[in-house]
């Protein structure tokens, strides 16, 4: 009787395996198309699919190729392949493998240890299947570490990490007239850095410098490793409603967003990677938590300075859309010994701000305000051995009111005392004029 009964049991156990295997033989799809995003330290290869689809993917040697089969798919008749020697990836190839699947051959430049994922339809896209190749040991882009790490260097530059948001398969947001976020951050941000670089005692380093995408936490770990003093990460807003408008500068709060626009807009960029704090490696957890927090503290202090600076500069150039820095907890934010803030341009969702954003000339006085915010708040602070410290003087600083600010609302920002504001600008009482243009004596 028992014998009959495991009988039974394991007749039924291969029934549900044959139907599984054939449930997973109908998931079929169209291959729509395929396109290709190099990195220096990576090439991601995304299948655009009508659905779900079943796969297997494994690498050969002589020459070096992966082959990917899919189970019952098919190359839509739209399908063409361009432009796909990029990276680590030489050339396509397609095939029919037996008499349903479709086999796809990447041509590759050199080994690789492939990772792969199918993702949802979500945000615009379809079904997609991507591979990611990471650069080999030997083709990866190093990091030298320099002596300034252990006895700071002197007279060395300021180092002012510039991240370009979004790029490659992450688009950003999307303006009326067509516009992307990404292409409109990296036309930013290169201005930036040409700025940055053409000011005595300053180095700029472009976080991503190219069409391609780079997880959030990598971002913030690049600009330590370029041992920068300051991460810019620049971004173009959007919102459901077109009359939103003006700039905005955030630093990191670790109690959440300061409102509702604000939590939205840093879930949305948080969702283009894993959320996850900073962790130290080498301490064990109780002990990387206290490190973390006295160091985070210090950084945010830097990065709330430095970003008043900034987002004084900014009130010269147009419209911001608060007052104050804001506060959100964005990823690319979290590094804890890099002082940090994200730069929300401008509204990409609203068309004139998007016209702005696409002209050259706007892209130029905005990249300026933002050079003029740094300089104020290193030349005050330089750090120790750069060349700032030795040779640089605190320039004369101006704020011009903006509609709502209060004296005592422009003191605290500038970090100065009431009195001393007055003093400077010879005021006998408190009113202030929107408009007004008050010196601004050192702090």
């Amino acid at each position: 009787m028992r014998l009959i009964f495991c009988q039974r049991i394991a007749s039924l156990t291969l029934s549900g395996l044959a139907l599984l295997a054939t449930a997973g033989a109908l998931r079929a799809a169209e291959i729509k198309d395929l396109r290709v995003w190099a990195s220096p330290e990576s090439t991601r290869v995304v299948l655009d699919l009508s659905g779900a689809v079943d796969y297997k993917l494994f690498p050969l040697t002589g020459p070096d190729r992966l082959v990917l089969d899919l189970q019952a798919s098919s190359l839509s008749s739209e399908f063409r392949l361009q432009d796909v020697a990029k990276g680590a990836l030489r050339q396509v190839r397609t095939g029919k493998q037996g008499e349903r699947d479709l086999r796809i051959v990447l041509d590759l430049n050199d080994t690789a240890r492939p990772k792969s994922f199918l993702l949802p339809p979500a945000e615009g896209h379809g079904h997609r299947l991507v591979i990611d190749l990471p650069a080999t040991a030997a083709s990866a882009p190093t990091v030298t570490r320099t002596a300034q790490q252990a006895v700071p260097a002197v007279d060395r530059d300021v180092i002012i990490a510039i991240d370009a948001g979004h790029g490659g398969e992450d688009p950003g947001a999307m303006g009326p007239g067509g516009s992307r976020e990404k292409n409109i951050t990296l036309a930013v941000a290169r201005e930036l850095a040409r700025q940055i670089n053409a000011e005595r005692g300053f180095r700029a380093v472009l976080i991503r410098d190219g069409d391609y995408f780079i997880p959030l936490e990598q971002r913030y770990r690049r600009a330590r490793d370029a041992q920068a003093d300051l991460f810019v990460s620049i971004h173009a807003d959007a919102f459901h409603r077109q009359t939103a408008s003006g700039s905005s500068v955030y630093v990191l709060s670790t109690r959440g967003a300061t409102n509702e626009a604000s939590r939205w807009l840093a879930a949305r960029e948080n969702a283009s990677d894993l959320v996850g704090g900073v962790k130290l490696d080498d301490k064990d957890d109780t002990l990387a938590a206290v490190l973390l927090d006295l160091a985070q503290s210090a950084t945010m202090k830097a990065s709330d300075d430095v970003a008043n600076y900034v987002l004084s500069a900014m009130k010269r150039v147009g419209k911001t859309h608060k007052p104050d820095v804001e506060r959100a907890n964005f990823v690319v934010l979290r590094s804890p010994d890099v002082p940090s803030m994200l730069i929300e341009t401008a509204f990409i969702s609203n068309p004139g701000e998007e016209r702005k954003l696409n002209d050259p000339a706007h892209r130029q006085r905005l990249a300026a305000a933002i050079v003029d915010g740094v300089q104020d708040y290193f030349n005050l602070q330089p750090p120790p051995g750069s060349w700032l410290a030795s040779n640089a003087r605190p320039r004369a600083r101006q704020h011009i009111v903006s509609r709502g600010e209060t004296l005592s609302h422009i003191a605290t920002q500038h970090g100065i005392s009431l009195s001393a504001l007055r003093s400077a600008n010879r005021l006998r009482g408190d009113v202030v004029k929107v408009g007004d243009r008050l010196q601004i004596p050192g702090a």
